[in-house]
C-alpha cells in the first residue's frame, strides 16, 4: 500500500509517436507536390528547395548554439519549415530570398519565441508573408524559366487570378498540376494525395481541412458574383495554395487550437477570412494571410472552447 502512494508526475500514457517521426512523416506526405513543383519548374525549383532547406536547420543550429541551448534540429520540424516555405516560392524567386525568408522564419518567429511548440503562428507561413510584403515584385512573378516542361507555365496570372478577372480556367490542369503559381500550389492531387497519407497514418484528421475548404467555397458561392459556376468554384478549389494550407499548414500541431469544438471554429475563421481575402481584397490569393491571422485568435479560441472541469461548471445553488 506505502508504493501506490508515490504515484509519478503526468502526462501517465505513453505514446510511441516522437516529433521527429511526425516531422519526417510530414516530409514524405510533401515530397509528392514538390517532385511536381520540380518537373514542372525545373532544376531552379529544387535548388530553391534545397537552400531553403539548408538555410533552417542552419540557423537554428547557430542560434542553439551561440544561446547555449540544446540542439534540437534532429526533430526535423526545421527541415519541414525549409521545405514549406520554397513550396510557397515561385521558381522565379532570386536564390537569396529562401535565405532571407529561412532565417526570418527560424531565428524571429520561432526560437524568439521560445522554439518548437511556443510559436505563435506558422513559421513558413510567417516567412513567405514577410517576403511578400517585402519584396512583392519577385513573390508574384510567375512566369516559368524557358526549362519548363509545360506550355501553361510560361508567363502570366495564377489560374485563380484569372478566375477573379472573370476568365474560364482549365480545371484539369490546375488538378494535375499544368499550371503557373508557386513551387508547391499547383497540383491538387499531389496535394491530396500527401494530405490522404497523413490521414491515414493518424498525424492529422479530416476535421479542419474539410471545414476549412467547405467554408470558403460556401464563401465564394454566395458572395463571389458568380453563382453556381463550376469553373470558378473549382478555381477557388484547386488554385492559390488552398489545399496546401489546408492540410499541410492550418493542421500544424503547434500553432492550432487543442480542442475539438475549438478546431471547428478555428477551421471556418479560416475559410472566411480566405474568402474575404480572395473576393474582396486586391490579390486574388488569401490563405496565407489567412492562416498567420487564425493563429492568432487560437489563445482566444482555446479559452473559450476549453472544457468546463468536473465539478466546476453550472450554476452554484442559493
Amino acid at each position: 500500500m506505502k508504493g501506490l502512494l508515490h504515484v509519478s508526475s503526468s502526462p501517465h500514457a505513453r505514446s510511441k509517436v516522437t516529433t521527429d517521426k511526425i516531422m519526417f512523416a510530414v516530409l514524405l506526405a510533401l515530397a509528392p507536390a514538390a517532385c511536381v513543383g520540380v518537373w514542372n519548374f525545373g532544376l531552379r525549383a529544387l535548388l530553391l528547395i534545397a537552400i531553403s532547406m539548408a538555410v533552417c536547420p542552419l540557423t537554428e543550429y547557430l542560434y542553439e548554439k551561440g544561446m547555449k541551448k540544446p540542439v534540437t534540429i534532429a526533430d526535423g520540424s526545421a527541415l519541414v519549415t525549409g521545405l514549406l516555405l520554397a513550396m510557397n516560392m515561385p521558381v522565379q524567386a532570386p536564390l537569396w530570398m529562401p535565405v532571407i525568408g529561412g532565417v526570418f522564419a527560424i531565428l524571429v518567429v520561432k526560437q524568439l519565441f521560445g522554439g518548437l511548440g511556443q510559436n505563435i503562428m506558422n513559421p513558413a507561413l510567417a516567412g513567405r508573408c514577410f517576403l511578400l510584403i517585402s519584396f512583392p515584385g519577385h513573390m508574384t512573378n510567375f512566369a516559368a524559366p524557358a526549362a519548363a516542361h509545360l506550355v501553361d507555365t510560361v508567363s502570366g496570372a495564377t489560374p485563380l487570378a484569372a478566375a477573379k478577372a472573370g476568365e474560364q480556367v482549365n480545371l484539369l490542369s490546375m488538378f494535375l498540376g499544368n499550371t503557373t503559381g508557386t513551387i508547391g500550389e499547383t497540383s491538387a492531387l499531389a496535394l491530396l494525395i500527401g494530405g490522404i497519407f497523413l490521414v491515414c497514418i493518424h498525424v492529422i484528421d479530416l476535421n479542419i481541412p474539410l471545414i476549412y475548404i467547405g467554408t470558403e467555397l460556401l464563401f465564394a458561392l454566395l458572395f463571389g458574383g458568380h453563382g453556381f459556376d463550376i469553373n470558378f468554384l473549382g478555381a477557388h478549389l484547386l488554385g492559390g495554395g488552398l489545399m496546401l494550407g489546408a492540410w499541410f499548414m492550418a493542421t500544424d500541431y503547434v500553432t492550432r487550437p487543442i480542442t475539438k469544438k475549438g478546431q471547428y471554429i478555428y477551421a471556418v475563421i479560416l475559410g472566411l477570412l480566405t474568402g474575404v481575402f480572395r473576393i474582396f481584397g486586391n490579390s486574388a490569393e488569401g490563405v496565407s494571410y489567412a492562416i498567420i491571422f487564425t493563429n492568432l485568435l487560437v489563445p482566444l479560441i482555446e479559452r473559450v472552447t476549453v472544457p468546463v472541469g468536473f465539478g466546476r461548471g453550472g450554476k452554484k445553488k442559493a
